[in-house]
């Protein structure tokens, strides 16, 4: 599959999963938003050249979702009305969120690899549009919306760059150099 059709793949079917877990999670319904990203990661790896080191992006981003979503639960500036498993801790279905957005950055995002102050704008706008429009489902709720939405642009605009680095590092759709020769390198070999 050509590059370019990979990455409407990863776009269309980050969107229906994004609607999907959302909308889920706004009318208690987060085990099927839940599954949608299951399928979509799973057909991530299924495409993916090297699943590997792309499914351990995907747990790992997951991770840094896990807290930083739990803190701004902790600081009290957002909650959500369903899929709660404990106090103070994101819910599974912005976890999966997470593992939805993972999918991403080698593919339809990997255009902001190489450009952080790209990225850096990017997550300032993005990240907070995001939990907006999750607002405006029914998704998420915010006690003070303004200051919601500038820590997660202050936090987006901090872990965009540093994500897409971590997903330059995972890239399972990036096909490995071999090790130049030593016949490559001008020098004899004495094989």
């Amino acid at each position: 599959m050509n590059p370019a059709s990979r990455n409407l793949i990863n776009f269309a079917a980050f969107q229906l999963a994004w609607f999907a877990c959302v909308l889920g999670g706004a009318h208690d319904k987060v085990a099927a938003g839940t599954l949608a990203v299951a399928a979509v990661v799973a057909l991530h790896l299924a495409l993916a050249p090297r699943p590997g080191p792309e499914a351990r992006l995907v747990a790992i981003v997951t991770a840094i979702g896990l807290v930083w979503d739990s803190l701004i639960i902790s600081l009290g500036l957002m909650s959500y009305p369903a899929g709660m498993f404990a106090p103070g801790v994101a819910p599974l279905w912005i976890l999966a969120m997470w593992a939805l957005f993972a999918t991403t950055l080698n593919l339809s995002m990997g255009w902001l690899k190489g450009r952080p102050w790209l990225a850096v704008a990017f997550g300032a706008v993005g990240g907070p549009l995001a939990y907006l429009a999750g607002n405006r489902l029914g998704g998420v709720e915010m006690s003070e919306p303004a200051l919601a939405l500038l820590v997660q642009g202050l936090g987006w605009a901090a872990m965009m760059p540093l994500l897409l680095r971590l997903a330059a590092r995972l890239n399972g759709f990036d096909t490995p150099r071999a090790p130049a020769r030593r016949a490559d390198l001008g020098e004899p070999s004495h094989v």
